[in-house]
């Protein structure tokens, strides 16, 4: 059944993204897909360093708050606000899940995208789509409404582009001719 909708989704958004919407010529789409698995490596690669990124920000804020508070208390600050601040939230958490899918699906997709095959294309997409999650789990972080929109842009526009060179990904022909060069 799973299989089923994911199948379905993908057709409904093929027909909305190549039927609905404005078609690249065919040497722009020959250009995306000879450059998509290089692009696919440096993007995985940049997304599990944005995770790495992110986990050191939450940690150096949380460092951050409790040195100011120990020098607070330190030099009798009656007044000073000696609270924790836990900055590993449950969004942070779900931000760091996503990156680091999204990353590894990437890097995933670079064999089958340089080998032009549907497999590698599966991962792009399945990696555009999780980058929607990621858009609505922005809106609950500190980033907001900003962050959701470019994410929400960013998604819509790669899937366009993935969908623009999908049949280029479709059957064993169009392998065959790639291996023949």
């Amino acid at each position: 059944m799973a299989a089923t909708m994911s199948q379905q989704l993908e057709t409904k958004l093929n027909d909305v993204f190549t039927k609905s919407t404005p078609q690249l010529p065919a040497n722009s789409k020959k250009t995306l897909v000879e450059w998509s698995p290089w692009v696919a490596l440096v993007v995985g690669v940049l997304s599990l360093w944005a995770a790495y990124a992110l986990w050191g920000w939450a940690h150096a804020v949380t460092g951050l708050t409790d040195y100011v508070n120990s020098l607070c208390a330190a030099y009798g600050g009656a007044s000073c606000n000696t609270s924790s601040v836990d900055s590993m939230t449950l969004w942070v958490w779900l931000g760091l899940a996503v990156l680091i899918i999204e990353g590894v699906l990437y890097l995933l997709a670079f064999p089958g995208l340089r080998d032009r095959k549907k497999a590698g294309w599966d991962f792009l997409y399945w990696g555009a789509l999780l980058n929607l999650i990621y858009a609505v789990i922005s809106l609950f972080t500190n980033y907001g409404l900003g962050n959701f929109i470019g994410s929400l842009i960013g998604s819509i526009l790669g899937l366009w582009l993935l969908f623009q060179v999908r049949s280029m990904y479709m059957g064993e022909r169009i392998a065959k001719a790639h291996t023949a060069k």
